[in-house]
């Protein structure tokens, strides 16, 4: 009689790699312990324990994301340590939009085959988000799907919960004109638009290994460079000045986003000329003969974060951004008027 794991392998699950999975990435979760962890990984759930003890009404933030078809080019070029990094970002990023602290992150991983090696190296990249972060990596999933994806194939999705005192939680509600808009630089393309990117440069492997002159490395470099991490910067510029709102410039660009911090009547005035527009984005637009109004409609255009910030503290919330490692440009101000974003 063949054995369970026998009878499973043949049906194109192997669980004996899903153990090797879990011992090769133990050491990379490891470096993501913080105060608060109580269980490793392995167990049904993930076991946090926060200190809350200096707040007076704790107010929990989740966010969960993936990486979209970046993907494809990590599995085009067989390089698989930078999208855990995506990954985190696109959730952690979210939920400090809020003004909240990411305390843990969960990640599920499905694949068309377990391949203990490469599973690990995925979780690297998420462990290594995690400790830029700040936070846990307290659990996960990595699920084999036999039929449903080629063997070379995967998926990756997370989850992050953090937590913020509800007297300052960040929104609109406080934001008024005359505050400045300080914009915080990308990596680059971050993790939205590869669709509209994979169409336009017509994405192959020998494509993404050629040298470019205008990106000073290769297509593939540029494209697969980690979303930045904003956590520790955006906290450290929430303690030092009057930070009234933030918007993490994902897909749907600046004209979806910013919207989605500005308080009622009010709009974002931005100067285009301001705009940190990196050579990433000009060989994309130019490549695709893309409309300007739609670049800005789909990519972050060298901007991943932008903060509202009160005139009179706005110096002291770029100085708290630039002293935690983060390149800051002042793009504009709030006005009155219900236009959304106004780019002159």
């Amino acid at each position: 009689m063949k054995s369970y794991s026998e009878s499973y392998r043949e049906a194109g699950v192997d669980v004996t790699a899903g153990y090797r999975a879990v011992e090769l990435m133990k050491a990379h979760v490891k470096r993501t312990e913080v105060p608060g962890v109580v269980s490793g990984i392995g167990g049904f759930g993930g076991l946090f324990r926060p200190d809350l003890s200096d707040m007076a009404e704790p107010v929990l933030v989740s966010g969960t994301d993936g990486v979209g078809t970046k993907l494809v080019l990590a599995q085009m070029l067989d390089r698989h340590d930078t999208v855990g990094i995506d990954c985190v970002a696109m959730c952690v990023n979210d939920v400090v939009c809020c003004g909240a602290k990411p305390l843990f992150f969960l990640d599920y991983i499905a694949c068309g085959k377990n391949r203990p090696e490469k599973i690990a190296e995925i979780v690297a990249g998420v462990a290594e988000g995690c400790v830029q972060a700040g936070c846990a990596l307290i659990g996960g999933e990595t699920a084999e799907h036999p039929g449903v994806m080629a063997e070379d194939d995967y998926d990756l999705a997370g989850f992050t919960v953090g937590v913020v005192d509800k007297e300052k939680i960040l929104g609109g509600g406080a934001m008024r004109p005359g505050d400045v808009l300080l914009g915080v630089h990308s990596s680059g393309v971050h993790s939205n638009g590869f669709s509209l990117v994979r169409r336009v440069f017509g994405i192959t492997r020998e494509k993404l290994e050629r040298h470019v002159d205008e990106l000073g490395g290769t297509l593939g470099e540029t494209l697969l460079r980690p979303t930045r991490i904003y956590v520790k910067a955006a906290l450290a510029a929430i303690e030092a000045a009057d930070v009234r709102a933030i918007s993490h410039i994902t897909g749907g660009g600046f004209y979806e986003n910013i919207p989605r911090m500005l308080g009622e009547g009010l709009s974002a005035k931005i100067e285009k000329a301001a705009v940190p527009v990196q050579p990433i984005f000009k060989l994309i637009q130019k490549t695709g003969n893309i409309p300007e109004h739609d670049m800005f409609n789909t990519f972050n255009m060298g901007v991943g974060l932008v903060m509202a910030v009160s005139k009179d503290t706005a110096d002291a919330a770029k100085a708290a951004l630039e002293a935690a490692g983060e390149s800051v440009t002042v793009l504009g101000e709030i006005v009155e008027g219900g236009e959304g974003v106004i780019l002159c």
